[in-house]
C-alpha cells in the first residue's frame, strides 16, 4: 500500500545500495599499521623502563614511579598507535556518494573503532603468542633440572620417589624426636631438622613452645653453649625468620598491587585507544572527502 501511494503521488522510494558500507581493506590496513606501531612503540617503552632500573640499592626508579611511567606509557602508545590507524582507514575508505553528512560520520567513527578492535586482537594475539613459547621453554628447562636431579639422586642412593622425599618432613620429624636432644648427630642433620622446625612454625604463625624448648636444647647440645644462651639464640632466629617472612609478604603485596594498577590502566587506555581511534577515523575520513 505504501508503495502504490509513493507512486501515485510521483515519488519513487531510492533504491538500497547494494555496497557494503565497511570498507575492510581500510580497516585491515589501518589495523595492520596501528598493531605495527603499538609492538615498536611496547619495544621503545620496555628498553626505557629497564634503562630506569637497577639492581644496586637506592639506585634507579622505585615501583611506584614505574608502575605510573608505564601507564603514562600505555597512554601515549594507544594515542598514537590507535590514532594513526584510524586516521588511515578513514583516509583510505571508498567515498560514499548520495549520503547525508551524519550517516558519513558515523561511518567514519565506526571504520575507526572497528579498526581498533582488529587491531587489538591482532596485538594480543602477539603476545599470546610469545608467552606461549616462553611458557613451553620454561616448561623444558624445568623438565631437564628434574631430570638431572633425579639422576643426581640416584646416583647418591637417594630415594626420588614421592613417598622418599615425604619421610623428610616435620611430622616425621616429631614422630621420631627423642625426649633429649642429642649430640650425636651431625652437623647438617640438625641444620636441616631446625630449618624444617621453624619453617613449619612461620607457616603456622609462630613456633610452638615445645619446639622452641627442642631447638635450644639441640643448639646447646651442638655448640656446647649454656642453656640461656642457646635459647637466646633460638629467639634471634625465630625473629629473623619472622621478619624475613613478613617482608616476603609485602614484596608480593606490593607486586599485586602493582600489576592490578597496571591492569587498570591498561584497561583505561585501551579505552582511550578505542576513542581516539573514532576521532581520528571521522578526521581522515573528512579530508578524504574534501580532497577527493
Amino acid at each position: 500500500m505504501d508503495t502504490l501511494t509513493q507512486q501515485r503521488a510521483g515519488i519513487l522510494a531510492p533504491p538500497e545500495s547494494s555496497v557494503s558500507a565497511v570498507t575492510w581493506p581500510a580497516i585491515f590496513g589501518g589495523a595492520f599499521v596501528a598493531a605495527a606501531t603499538t609492538v615498536v612503540l611496547v619495544a621503545l617503552g620496555s628498553g626505557f623502563g629497564l634503562a630506569s632500573v637497577s639492581p644496586w640499592r637506592d639506585s634507579g626508579a622505585s615501583a611506584s614511579t614505574i608502575t605510573w611511567m608505564t601507564a603514562a606509557w600505555l597512554i601515549v602508545v594507544q594515542w598514537l598507535a590507535a590514532g594513526l590507524g584510524g586516521y588511515l582507514a578513514g583516509r583510505l575508505r571508498t567515498k560514499w556518494a548520495n549520503t547525508h553528512t551524519h550517516e558519513v560520520f558515523f561511518r567514519d567513527t565506526a571504520h575507526g573503532f572497528i579498526t581498533w578492535a582488529v587491531a587489538t586482537i591482532l596485538v594480543a594475539g602477539f603476545l599470546a603468542s610469545a608467552l606461549t613459547s616462553a611458557i613451553s621453554g620454561g616448561v623444558h628447562a624445568a623438565a631437564t633440572v628434574a631430570s638431572g636431579a633425579a639422576q643426581g639422586a640416584a646416583t647418591q642412593g637417594v630415594a626420588s620417589s614421592p613417598a622418599g622425599s615425604a619421610l623428610a618432613t616435620y611430622d616425621m620429624d616429631l614422630l621420631f624426636r627423642s625426649s633429649q636432644a642429642s649430640s650425636g648427630a651431625t652437623t647438617a642433620d640438625a641444620r636441616a631438622e631446625a630449618a624444617r622446625i621453624l619453617a613449619n612454625g612461620i607457616s603456622s604463625g609462630d613456633v610452638p613452645t615445645t619446639d622452641r624448648a627442642y631447638l635450644a636444647e639441640l643448639v646447646a647440645a651442638r655448640t656446647g653453649t649454656p642453656a640461656e644462651d642457646a635459647q637466646k639464640r633460638v629467639d634471634a632466629a625465630i625473629a629473623q625468620a619472622k621478619a624475613a617472612d613478613l617482608k616476603a609478604r609485602q614484596a608480593a603485596d606490593a607486586a599485586r598491587k602493582a600489576a592490578a594498577e597496571t591492569s587498570i590502566f591498561t584497561a583505561l587506555s585501551m579505552l582511550v585507544g578505542a576513542f581516539i581511534a573514532c576521532i581520528a577515523a571521522a578526521l581522515g575520513g573528512q579530508r578524504r572527502d574534501l580532497h577527493a
